[in-house]
């Protein structure tokens, strides 16, 4: 019993260790912020890696939930004779929920891992080290066009994601099922409000900061060898994920 106590005590302390070191890091990245928005071309190319190189399988899972959205959603309301509020349950449950949750943990396991990947094998083949050695400062340099590429990819990834989901639901609900189009986009644009698209937003923009961080963290922390560089990729899926799931609970209940 004294063993699993002690184990347990020196895992919350391991883990409040690293929360500090990740805390520290995002005000390092805060500090540099500024200097950094006046190189926008390195910001730009890493939106172009990290949002446009996750198009394919953003639009591909999206249009596809939403389908599952449209056969669940249209059976649902099939028993309510309520089938002309397709579109807005699909709607409200994509911008409130689906589109950022899904999204960010698309994002972590594609755009995420390749950046800490990428930072890991940068501190593998001491190119980090050789930086600091020239007065070369790694985190503006480095660190920071990836971090805010992420943040400004990802809530464009979300409003895309959305977009091509409402589409999937409206080919199987109005195409394959005969809901009338009318009734599918008038009752979605009556039910749908500002505050609904307002919250998908804020859910994208803060999940694209938290995945992020967490990878750049993870990749500019990892042990110089191949087997960090895994390890480091590793948690970032875990530990985004998980994240993700905690700030979606949040932000619900804060915005409810």
């Amino acid at each position: 019993m004294i063993t699993i106590l002690r184990e347990f005590v020196q895992s919350f302390l391991t883990f409040l260790e690293r929360v500090g070191l990740l805390v520290r890091f995002a005000l390092r990245l805060a500090v540099i912020l500024p200097s950094g928005l006046l190189r926008p071309r390195p910001i730009i190319e890493q939106v172009y890696n990290t949002g446009a190189m996750s198009l394919v399988i953003i639009m591909t899972c999206g249009l596809f939930i939403g389908m599952v959205l449209g056969l669940q959603g249209y059976d649902l309301l099939t028993r309510f004779g309520s089938e002309e509020y397709l579109g807005t349950a699909t709607a409200i449950s994509l911008l409130r929920e689906l589109g950022p949750v899904v999204t960010a943990l698309l994002f972590a396991g594609r755009a995420g891992t390749a950046l800490a990947a990428e930072l890991g094998l940068m501190r593998a083949t001491d190119q980090i080290a050789a930086m600091e050695i020239m007065a070369v400062d790694p985190m503006r340099r480095v660190v920071l066009p990836r971090f805010l590429g992420g943040v400004i990819a990802m809530p464009l990834l979300v409003s895309i994601f959305i977009v091509v989901a409402l589409f999937g639901a409206q080919l199987v609900g109005v195409e394959f099922f005969g809901v009338d189009s009318g009734s599918y986009w008038s009752q979605m644009r009556s039910a749908v409000e500002l505050s609904d698209i307002r919250e998908g937003l804020v859910k994208g923009l803060v999940f694209g900061v938290a995945c992020s961080l967490i990878a750049v963290y993870e990749g500019y922390n990892a042990m110089p060898t191949a087997e960090g560089v895994g390890r480091a990729t590793t948690r970032t899926v875990v530990i985004s994920a998980v994240v993700t799931l905690i700030l979606d609970y949040i932000l619900t209940a804060s915005m409810l």
